[in-house]
């Protein structure tokens, strides 16, 4: 079985549910009324996808403008980001494709990005609609779903789809025999001229 360890990083405008995104996964939860962020929230979990193992560390960064300096602290490095939008709020959908290219320009070469339309339980205030965002993702590569922190849809699926656009050359073993050294016999030689007795050796592990 293999693990790997992946680094990925929330951004999108405040209010747009994140932080419930990142609740629903960890820990199957909702809460009604989350404090917005202040700089950024960590959280982890393993996942297991085709028998492989993937643990997120997940990076649930502040949506509002003032903490918007804070964010290439979390994304530099990052294996993946999921932007967020809110479907009922057309301004937080633009505000997408702001982080996008900014991704674009100062993140990872090899990040995976994954766009989220959040609060699809709210379909009748709906102000983006599916295809547009659907459209906008397939041009730049992204992936593209719409979840709701609130009933739980397509959240896993979402870490699920991007687990599966990883590179894989960076998985790691999760078992492996070298973690444990074991002793090996020892072939005795026979030895001229040896004025002492062979030094003995030991193995830690």
């Amino acid at each position: 079985m293999a693990l790997r360890e992946i680094k990925l990083c929330l951004l999108g405008d405040s209010g747009v549910g994140k932080s419930s995104i990142v609740q629903r996964f960890v820990s199957d939860q909702y809460t009604e009324s989350i404090p917005p962020t202040i700089g950024a929230s960590f959280m982890s979990k393993t996942l297991m996808v085709d028998d492989k193992s993937y643990k997120f560390q997940i990076w649930d960064t502040a949506g509002q403008e003032k903490y918007r300096g804070l964010a290439p602290m979390y994304y530099r490095g990052a294996s993946a980001a999921i932007v967020a939008y809110d479907i009922t709020s057309q301004i937080s959908y633009e505000k997408v494709k702001d982080w996008i290219q900014e991704l674009h320009q100062h993140g990872p070469e090899n990040i995976v990005i994954a766009i989220a339309g959040n609060k699809c339980d709210m379909d009748d205030l709906r102000e983006v609609e599916t295809k547009t965002a659907e459209t906008y993702a397939n041009d730049i590569g992204a992936i593209f779903i719409e979840t709701s922190a609130k009933t739980a849809e397509n959240v896993k699926e979402l870490f699920k789809e991007i687990s599966t656009r990883l590179p894989p050359e960076v998985l790691l073993p999760q078992y492996s025999d070298s973690i444990s050294l074991r002793r090996q016999p020892v072939q005795k030689k026979k030895r001229c001229c040896s004025g002492g007795l062979p030094s003995s050796s030991s193995t830690s592990s």
